[in-house]
């Protein structure tokens, strides 16, 4: 469950709803926008619920900001994580910092140490088609303890929009471009790579993501349950 929780947070933020909707096709950049992720494991079994919500948006010349607050909730209720990511949109390009690809597992971790972290953002354009390769990212931490450094690396690679589809979950029926990548995940003597889908709507956003093993089994699937603009 705690990779599919990682992958889940990664996606989420390359699907996040930023501002200004003309900025931004396929994201409502819309302050006080909020949306609801329900997570299932491999078994369809609920895991908690992912809430997020748009709350400020700024316009300086061509580019529009938007900070989304995120909480993260398990299946008995409990609040786990929450945090705010912060989002550009200039042009035809939703630009997502770097460091908002650290998984929320990690900074409970390593809370109250020192972390050096460095990346290439994550972007997303506006004019998406089938066959339409996407540039990587990648984010690199540096956490300094006891006197030693532990390195982790995540990079989000062999990105590609895959298809056009609809698909249904409990908030409506939605026609999506579905984008394929491979996390890869480096951090001590582990080496992993975990493929996903993300099913994407015009206006929405993120409706479902689907994260595999090495082996192509499911580890877990988010669906959108609820969301309100």
């Amino acid at each position: 469950m705690k990779k599919h929780l990682i992958l889940f947070g990664i996606t989420l933020i390359m699907s996040s709803f930023v501002t200004a909707q003309e900025c931004s096709k396929y994201y409502p950049m819309i302050e006080g926008a909020s949306f609801e992720y329900t997570n299932y494991n491999k078994k369809g079994k609920s895991q908690g619920i992912s809430k997020y919500q748009v709350t400020q948006v700024e316009t300086s010349g061509d580019a529009t900001k938007a900070t989304m607050a995120i909480e993260l909730i398990d299946e008995k209720g409990k609040e786990i994580y929450k945090t705010d990511y912060n989002f550009t949109c200039t042009g035809n390009m939703v630009t997502v910092d770097y460091k908002s690809l650290i998984p929320s597992s990690m900074f409970e971790q390593y809370e109250g140490l020192e972390m050096d972290v460095s990346g290439t953002d994550l972007e997303l354009p506006n004019d998406l088609s089938v066959g339409q390769q996407l540039a990587d990212a990648n984010v690199s931490v540096k956490v300094s303890m006891g006197g030693m450094n532990m390195n982790t690396t995540i990079d989000l690679i062999n990105r590609k929009v895959e298809k056009k589809e609809s698909v249904s979950t409990p908030a409506g029926t939605f026609d999506c471009y579905v984008i394929y990548s491979e996390n890869k995940m480096k951090a001590m003597m582990v080496n992993q790579t975990f493929p996903s889908r993300v099913w994407f709507a015009e206006g929405i956003g993120m409706i479902k993501q689907e994260s595999f093993n090495q082996n192509g089994k499911s580890m877990g699937t988010t669906v959108l349950t609820k969301y309100s603009k």
